[in-house]
Formats: structure tokens, C-alpha cells, sequence
């Protein structure tokens, strides 16, 4: 399960919008790939359809898809928008991490 805060709820729905994609129908895709400082990193987009093998989730009414293979990696994260000093953006909250980068974009375990 992937959880999605308030503010990151806000900002997912409005980025959708400007997008062109429709926050009640369409998905946020959350998955890992292998790079960043820390040896793995999120990737994060928006989908119109699902693919074989996807987990779907729904958290604060965000529709969220993840792959077969990132899907271990994220279980019980929660997604997070930061809009502070210390820079903006979508925040990874992965208990599964044992090791993040200054940045908070990649990870280890």
C-alpha cells in the first residue's frame, strides 16, 4: 500500500490538470529504477491505463499504479510535497530505506 498526504493529494491534482489528465479516472505511476546517488530511484509519472502485472492502489482519492518489481520496494511509503526552503517537490517517505540521499530522490536498502 502506498499512502498519499494531503498536500501531496493538492499538488498531484493540479499537475494532472495541467497535464491534460483527469485525477478522478487517470493514475500516478510510482515505481523505482536503478540510479541516483544512493544506487536506486522513484520514478514518478501519470498514466492513463494500467499495465499486466500492476498493483493499484487508492489513497485520498489518488489512483496510484506500480509495477511488479518496484512494488517490494515501496511498500508502506507514503508520497509527501514539500514546498520549502530546503527546495519543492515529491517526497519518498520509505520505511523500507536504509539509506537516502541529501536530496531525498534515491535510496538503498
Amino acid at each position: 500500500m502506498i499512502k498519499v498526504s494531503e498536500t501531496a493529494k493538492k499538488k498531484v491534482v493540479e499537475l494532472m490538470t495541467d497535464d491534460g489528465y483527469n485525477a478522478t479516472t487517470d493514475y500516478v505511476r510510482v515505481g523505482v529504477k536503478s540510479g541516483g546517488c544512493s544506487g536506486l530511484s522513484y520514478d514518478l509519472k501519470f498514466d492513463k491505463e494500467q499495465q499486466e502485472g500492476d498493483k493499484v492502489f487508492e489513497d485520498n482519492d489518488i489512483k496510484i499504479i506500480v509495477d511488479k518489481k518496484s512494488f517490494l520496494y515501496l511498500i508502506g511509503t507514503t508520497l509527501e510535497y514539500s514546498g520549502g526552503l530546503n527546495g519543492t517537490g515529491f517526497v519518498f517517505n520509505n520505511p523500507n530505506a536504509n539509506r537516502t540521499c541529501g536530496c531525498g530522490e534515491s535510496f538503498s536498502l
